[in-house]
């Protein structure tokens, strides 16, 4: 099956699940959907950052968090975060539930719920996935977003802005 057939569910601006699409017609139709991200420290407090295949239909060539992923039809959250950072990132991990974001244009209609993810384990990226990744110190992450020097999509901000500032 091509990724344009993936189910997921289509929910509600409360969350609800309302009915099922294909990621072809949520995309094509601004359905409203769910996905979740999860920023992944080493012990030193390191971020690693995925840059998004060229191949993929939103965002190609954009860094973006550590793993993400759309939520399957029946598929909770949780588990989702779980599935992505092995198929992405090779891992497993405990998660700690960070923060939720409402669908809006900014999340690509996306229900958007995050986790942080905090180990040493070696990560080996998904080729078809993504193009390459690593991990940077918090100051050059931030540096790297005010000069300009990368581009990053608009859910990474969104949520590495809550992130800087639930740490002050």
């Amino acid at each position: 099956m091509d990724d344009s057939q993936e189910l997921f569910d289509v929910v509600d601006s409360e969350d609800r699940v309302i009915g099922q699409a294909t990621r072809g017609e949520v995309h094509a139709q601004g359905l409203l959907h769910r996905s979740v991200h999860i920023l992944v420290f080493n012990s030193p407090g390191d971020m690693f950052l995925q840059k998004r295949a060229m191949t993929k239909d939103e965002n190609p060539g954009y860094w973006d968090t550590s793993s993400a992923g759309h939520v399957n039809a029946g598929e909770d959250y949780l588990a989702c975060a779980h599935r992505e950072l092995m198929e992405e990132l090779g891992i497993t991990g405990e998660l700690q539930f960070f923060m939720k974001f409402p669908a809006s244009q900014e999340t690509f209609w996306e229900h958007v719920h995050s986790f942080i993810c905090t180990t040493d384990q070696k990560i080996t990226i998904n080729p078809l996935e993504i193009s390459e990744g690593r991990f940077w110190p918090i100051p050059e992450l931030q540096e790297a977003r005010r000069n300009r020097s990368g581009r990053f999509t608009s859910t990474f901000h969104l949520i590495f802005d809550n992130y800087l500032k639930s740490k002050t």
